[in-house]
C-alpha cells in the first residue's frame, strides 16, 4: 500500500514555525515593548509661588493651563520624569530670611497645583534641588504626603535615597543628587554609586537625576571641570555623570542650570546635562535661551542600552504657557552645544530632533 508523505511533511513544518517563531509582544496602550522602553525627561517645574506674594501665582489660581499643551505628549511614554523646583505648601514661613523679598528666590507652591504633575502623566520626581528645603521638613513632608497620594514616585534627600517603580514586568530604579542641605550630594561620589549599584542589582533601568552645573545663558556649556554659582560649589557634571554609568546607571537626566545643555551618548547610555526650563511660572527668568527646553525620549531595550531618542521642542510663550515651538529651537540649540562639548559622541541629531546612534 502506497502511504503519502504529505500530511507528514505539513505537520512537521507547522511544529518547526512555533518552536522557532520569535514571540511578540502584546499591543497595548503601553510604548513598551517585550524589547523596548521609551523614557521621557524635562527639566524644573515650579508652576507659580504664593510667597512672597500671590501675584506671582497663574490667573485665576490654576496652573493647568500652563502645562495642557504639551500633557499628551508626557502620558505617551512608559516612564515620565521631572524635576521639582520647590515644595508644596498652602502657608508657612520660609527658613531663609529675606531682607528684600523681591531679590529673593523662595518657591511655595500652593498644595492644590500637584494635580498636575499627575495630570500630565509624569512617573518620577526629582526633589533634589536647592528648593525642596526653602520652607523646611514641614513642605518637604506635605510635599511628599501629596506625591504619595497621587502615586508619583519621587527622590533625592538624605532620608529617600531611591524610589523603584514597575511597568509591564520592567522595573526601573531611580535617585536623584544636588547639592544642598537634607538633599543627597551629587560631589559624594561614594555614596551616590552605592546607590546606583544598588538599583543596578535589583533592577532592569537605572534612572539617575541631577540638580547641578552653574545657572544662566552664559553657563550653556559643559565644561568638565567642576563648577561654581555666586561660590556655591555645583559640582563637576560630566565626572559626575559618567561615574553613575560606570556604576550602573542606563539614562542621566541632568538640569539646574535654567538653560539647555548637550547631550551626550557613553557605553550607549544618554546623558542629558541639562532639561532646563520646563513649565515655569513667574520668579525664574524664561527670556531667550531660559525659555527654550525640550521633551527629551529615550527608547532602551530592557537593560538600558539606547536605542534611538528625540527632542520634542517647547517654549514658553508672552504668557508663559508651555506649548511646542515650531521654530525648534531646542533642537536646533542642543545639537549645536552637542557638536561643540561633545564632537566625539556617537549619535547626531537631525532636524526633526530625531536622536541617531551613529
Amino acid at each position: 500500500m502506497r502511504i503519502s508523505i504529505i500530511p507528514f511533511l505539513i505537520i512537521v513544518c507547522y511544529q518547526l514555525f512555533f518552536v522557532f517563531e520569535e514571540p511578540k509582544a502584546q499591543t497595548g496602550d503601553s510604548c513598551m515593548t517585550a524589547k523596548r522602553v521609551v523614557i521621557a525627561g524635562v527639566g524644573d517645574i515650579m508652576p507659580g509661588t504664593s510667597y512672597p506674594s500671590p501675584k506671582y501665582l497663574p490667573p485665576d489660581n490654576n496652573p493647568y493651563p500652563l502645562i495642557e499643551n504639551v500633557a499628551d505628549i508626557l502620558r505617551e511614554p512608559d516612564i515620565t520624569f521631572g524635576n521639582l523646583e520647590g515644595s508644596f505648601l498652602n502657608e508657612g514661613e520660609p527658613l531663609k530670611k529675606c531682607r528684600d523679598t523681591t531679590n529673593c528666590y523662595i518657591f511655595r507652591i500652593p498644595e492644590k497645583y500637584a494635580g498636575i504633575l499627575s495630570y500630565a502623566g509624569f512617573d518620577l520626581i526629582s526633589i533634589a534641588n536647592n528648593h525642596f528645603m526653602d520652607f523646611g521638613s514641614q513642605a518637604a513632608i506635605r510635599t511628599m504626603q501629596l506625591l504619595d497620594s497621587l502615586g508619583i514616585k519621587y527622590a533625592g534627600t538624605e532620608e529617600v535615597s531611591y524610589a523603584i517603580i514597575t511597568r509591564d514586568s520592567i522595573t526601573v530604579g531611580f535617585c536623584a543628587f544636588s547639592v544642598n542641605k537634607g538633599i543627597l550630594n551629587l560631589n559624594d561620589y561614594e555614596t551616590a554609586e552605592k546607590i546606583v549599584r544598588k538599583l543596578d542589582s535589583e533592577c532592569n533601568i537605572v534612572i539617575v537625576s541631577f540638580h547641578g552645573g552653574a545657572e544662566g545663558a552664559e553657563n550653556q556649556r559643559v565644561t568638565r571641570n567642576r563648577e561654581y554659582f555666586h561660590g556655591e560649589d555645583r559640582g563637576n557634571v560630566y565626572e559626575f555623570a559618567h561615574k553613575m554609568i560606570n556604576a550602573g546607571a542606563d539614562v542621566v537626566f541632568g538640569h539646574g542650570p535654567h538653560v539647555t545643555r548637550a547631550i551626550e551618548l557613553y557605553k550607549d547610555r544618554l546623558i542629558c546635562y541639562s532639561l532646563g526650563n520646563f513649565c515655569t511660572y513667574r520668579r525664574i527668568n524664561v527670556a531667550g535661551p531660559n525659555g527654550i527646553a525640550p521633551v527629551v525620549r529615550v527608547e532602551t531595550d530592557i537593560t538600558g542600552r539606547f536605542i534611538s531618542g528625540d527632542i520634542i521642542p517647547v517654549y514658553h510663550d508672552a504668557e508663559r504657557i508651555v506649548r511646542y515651538d515650531p521654530l525648534k529651537r531646542a533642537v536646533f540649540k542642543i545639537r549645536e552645544l552637542t557638536l561643540l562639548d561633545f564632537p566625539e559622541t556617537g549619535i547626531e541629531i537631525t532636524d526633526d530632533g530625531k536622536i541617531i546612534k551613529k
